[in-house]
């Protein structure tokens, strides 16, 4: 063998290593970070993929290049190398190393006049990128909060004023305030929000906005709510820096599925019972809930419909960590007392829960 064929072969196998090893990380926090088996099919599917791609060399083709001892790259070490903020950054770090080993990959085949190879290796490079970009929004969602009470505060529910009722749910311990003033223009809405927004901040809770992006984004609130007939979630990412957060209303596991793969940092999952303020809808009860906690229980969720004091303590019962309410505060004539009354429920029950340490 020729040395320059020699030294291609060379990057070859050190690329195709780093590309296996890359896909079995992002694989592995598929698998045991985020519990995604959509994602962690596609990562194995891509490093089978890979190894049919390079089936054309044997394997003791390219052991038989590899030079470890003599690689100077083995003592080159950036300064980021040896730490990792988090399985986002291991994602991170993942996702762009398999991306950039790809191109090596591909532009030696070149070197090599194996274009149909060549061919294969951008296919899969391509492939690679939406992958990365898979993993960094789902990478996203894990790191935002999981509120634990959330107010839907509607001015027209509200049996006191709505400041009172705010203040109350506040100092309660309400941790998420969403707006949802459908009827308001503009204008109103956006002095409401900036309202909320001074005095949620004021206690540690969040802001969210219902529906209206431009409003959210100049009230400088924390994050906007879509339904499923709102601006999709994928534009919305586009216009808002990383730790703006999106939520997204979802009736099914698919529903879910598409606000996430869309970069959705939360999941409004409902109906749980039959509200009031969507009565045509058909509740997607507990078989929904324990659906989504199966499949998506690293990203953050609400679940919603019909929700008050009394039917919490069922829904906090099956593992549930956050809920959102509407009426049942809004519409009380001492909103900080069903807030508690929901908060205790919620918390009785996450201290029933043994630990994952504990569990193992």
């Amino acid at each position: 063998m020729q040395f320059r064929e020699s030294s291609i072969l060379r990057i070859i196998d050190a690329n195709a290593n780093r590309a296996r090893e890359a896909l079995r990380v992002l694989e592995d926090i598929a698998r045991f970070s985020f519990n995604d088996e959509r994602l962690a099919a596609r990562t194995k599917d891509m490093r089978h993929a890979l190894g049919e791609a390079l089936s054309i060399f044997p394997n003791a083709m390219l052991a038989a290049a590899r030079d470890v001892e003599g690689d100077v790259g083995t003592v080159l070490q950036g300064s980021l190398e040896s730490s990792r903020a988090g399985v986002a950054g291991v994602s991170l770090a993942a996702g762009k190393r398999l991306t950039e080993s790809l191109r090596s990959i591909e532009e030696s085949m070149k070197a090599l006049s194996e274009s149909a190879s060549a061919k294969q290796l951008e296919a899969l490079r391509y492939a690679a990128y939406a992958i990365d970009a898979a993993f960094a929004l789902r990478s996203g969602a894990s790191s935002k909060p999981q509120w634990t009470l959330c107010l839907l505060l509607t001015e027209n529910l509200c049996a006191t004023p709505w400041s009172d009722v705010l203040d109350a749910a506040l100092a309660a311990g309400v941790d998420c305030i969403q707006v949802r003033e459908k009827d308001f223009s503009t204008r109103a809405l956006l002095h409401r929000v900036c309202e909320v927004r001074e005095r949620a901040h004021a206690h540690g809770a969040a802001t969210i906005v219902n529906d209206d992006l431009g409003v959210a984004i100049v009230s400088r609130a924390d994050g906007v709510h879509f339904g499923r007939d709102d601006l999709p979630v994928r534009d919305a990412r586009r216009c808002v820096p990383p730790e703006f957060i999106i939520g997204a209303s979802t009736h099914s596991l698919d529903e879910a599925a598409d606000a996430i793969d869309q970069g959705a940092d939360y999941c409004g999952v409902g109906a749980m019972f039959p509200t009031a303020q969507k009565p045509m809808l058909v509740p997607a009860g507990e078989a929904y809930f324990n659906a989504y906690l199966a499949r998506f229980s690293s990203v953050p969720y609400l679940a919603i419909g019909g929700i008050d004091a009394s039917r919490v303590q069922k829904l906090a019962a099956l593992g549930c960590r956050g809920v959102a309410v509407s009426s049942a505060i809004c519409g009380a004539a001492d909103p900080a007392k069903v807030a508690r009354e929901i908060l205790a429920a919620m918390r009785s029950a996450e201290s029933c829960v043994p630990s994952e340490s504990a569990a193992q």
